[in-house]
């Protein structure tokens, strides 16, 4: 099996990596109310779904 290069990792300068540590931050709040979303309609849906044993 034949011997793969090193790739190539460019040098980011300051302005690169602030801006990359900005996105970062934005995606993993984005993801952190995209779980609370999630959580919170389940929360709606399985506190709605208590009563249908009562009602049968």
């Amino acid at each position: 099996m034949p011997e793969l290069p090193d790739p190539v990792v460019p040098k980011l300068d300051a302005e690169a990596l602030k801006a990359r540590n900005r996105r970062n931050l934005w995606l993993g709040l984005a993801l952190a109310a995209f779980v609370v979303l999630v959580m919170v309609t389940t929360i709606i849906r399985l506190h709605g779904a208590l009563g249908v044993s009562e009602r049968i």
